[in-house]
């Protein structure tokens, strides 16, 4: 059973004592490995260790802690792995351990806490192992500036502890000191928070449903958080006036839930700066320096209202969500950079009122059949339609014309298995032609000459159009002219044309001269 999260908040009870189990055994070539069962609260997890673990912990503790020697079950030398004697020992190991955690009830002697693997699943050991690596390492990171990362059952633990209201340095070891996290956390610039899926490690914690806060990170300019849930985290929004870039990934359902998790107790609110109709609960500050966001890989189905929260943002990534349509995207005035691909998107009217500067747009993996909600993106270099339902060639035409549009891809529609398709859907673009990169592959002479050939033909088809356009309508012209006219009955009969194409003039003296 999955552990649950302990929550925010100012009331906190008691700590539950930790327990130690030996819940069995297993021969290992000519050993028997001990299984242990910690439980602390509602987390647990197992370690294994061989009887020789067990005597060095206890020599240790011995010289440092002054602990009963005669605590430890004595060594065997014959019989060891007897099941009789491993029972028994099971059963005294238990007890052993048991209790040293009686002895230290707060907290437990360091090489205790390793022994029992504390410092990957314990509060206390978790802080302290990493107040000790930035104790040690953390200038030199800084001074790097390079990404830092982090799992969620760190942040978690860290984020516990200063609720908890003890000493920042509770074992006495000053390298441990909680404060060493504090001041790292506060001047770090890029950080990364990646979370497991399932049990982590031999534990029952779920990392990704873990609750943190990252308000003690005060000066970051880039974050990537990946398999953790949105809506646990805390304290990012102090990040805002210097965050840049931010990749949250496998962990969204919404993206108010990324953009305005300070407003999720509000019914309505407003960017900071925005004219404001009707009533409004909350004013929220907008993302002043965020430029760029990688929202991927998340279970987001709409374009929410949220986005008036990024007004900079310049690069936009929501590809592999189920995002239906593009809504509100024309509150991004600087957005340069689209990627809307592998979702739900079917039809693309009026994308050109919401993606008038665009440069890059990624619709890769969609529904699309139509394109002609393309045709007014002057500003398009980039554009990727493989993996949709394009069947038509006269979709390309709605592309063909935009001026600086550089690469193409229509792999995997149902077009591009049609013959000569790559010099089919070059000769839409005319004479640019020789600048168009289609499907990653750049134009061959040998295309182009083919691309010469197709447009020749196409200008031959659209004269003899013109032509036969043309001669329908003197055709036309002719029939209207050529009414029959009142004469004397002395006079003969006029020739009828020769030609219902091209009719003979009639001449308007011809019944004189035959009077005469």
């Amino acid at each position: 059973m999955a552990a649950a999260a302990r929550s925010f908040g100012p009331e906190r009870e008691a700590e539950p004592a930790k327990t130690a189990r030996v819940v069995g055994s297993e021969l290992v070539d000519t050993y028997t490995v001990y299984i242990i069962q910690i439980t602390d609260g509602n987390h647990e997890w197992t370690v294994k260790h061989r009887y020789s673990d067990f005597h060095d912990l206890h020599e240790k503790l011995v010289a440092e802690k002054k602990i009963d020697r005669s605590l430890l079950p004595p060594k065997k030398i014959i019989g060891k792995n007897s099941r009789s004697l491993v029972e028994k020992r099971e059963k005294d190991l238990e007890i052993y351990l048991q209790t040293l955690l009686a002895t230290f009830p707060d907290v437990a002697p360091r090489v205790l806490a390793h022994f029992l693997h504390f410092h990957f699943y314990e509060i206390n050991g978790i802080t302290a192992a990493l107040a000790e690596e930035l104790f040690e390492k953390g200038e030199q990171l800084l001074g790097a500036g390079e990404v830092f990362a982090i799992g969620p059952l760190q942040l978690y633990a860290v984020t516990e502890q200063l609720q908890q209201g003890k000493p920042t340095c509770a074992s006495g070891d000053a390298k441990t000191d909680l404060g060493h996290i504090l001041d790292f956390t506060c001047r770090l610039k890029y950080l990364k928070v990646s979370g497991t899926e399932g049990p982590f490690g031999t534990s029952n914690i779920q990392e990704q449903l873990l609750p943190f806060d990252l308000s003690i990170f005060k000066s970051l300019h880039q974050v990537e958080i990946s398999h953790c849930d949105a809506r646990r985290i805390r304290g990012l929004v102090a990040s805002k006036p210097t965050l840049a870039t931010m990749s949250i990934r496998f962990s969204a359902t919404s993206m108010k839930e990324v953009l305005v998790p300070e407003a999720s107790e509000f019914d309505e609110w407003e960017p900071a700066g925005a004219a404001m109709e009707g009533p409004v609960t909350a004013v929220i500050p907008t993302w002043q320096a965020l430029t760029a966001l990688d929202l991927s890989h998340n279970s987001i189905s709409e374009i929410d209202e949220s986005v008036k929260l990024i007004p900079k943002i310049e690069f936009l990534d929501l590809s592999h969500n189920g995002v239906l349509v593009m809504n509100n995207l024309q509150h991004l005035y600087n957005l340069v950079h689209v990627d809307l691909s592998y979702n739900k998107l079917s039809s693309l009217e009026g994308v050109h009122t919401k993606l008038g500067n665009i440069k890059t747009l990624n619709l890769a993996g969609n529904l699309l059949r139509n394109l002609s909600g393309l045709h007014k993106l002057y500003s398009l270099v980039n554009l990727d339609l493989s993996d949709n339902r394009i069947e038509q060639m006269e979709e390309v035409r709605s592309i063909g014309s935009l001026p600086c549009l550089e690469h193409v891809a229509l792999l995997n529609n149902p077009l591009s298995i049609i013959p000569d398709y790559r010099t089919k859907v070059l000769a839409q673009f005319g004479e640019r032609a020789s600048e168009v990169c289609l499907d990653s592959t750049v134009t061959t002479e040998r295309e182009l000459d083919t691309v010469e050939v197709l447009k020749a033909i196409q200008k031959a088809r659209e004269a003899k159009s013109q032509l036969s356009s043309s001669e329908r309508k003197v055709s036309e012209d002719s029939r209207l002219s050529a009414a029959p006219c009142v004469r004397p009955s002395s006079s003969p009969p006029s020739a009828a044309p020769t030609s219902a194409s091209l009719p003979q003039p009639i001449l308007s003296n011809q019944g004189i001269l035959g009077d005469e």
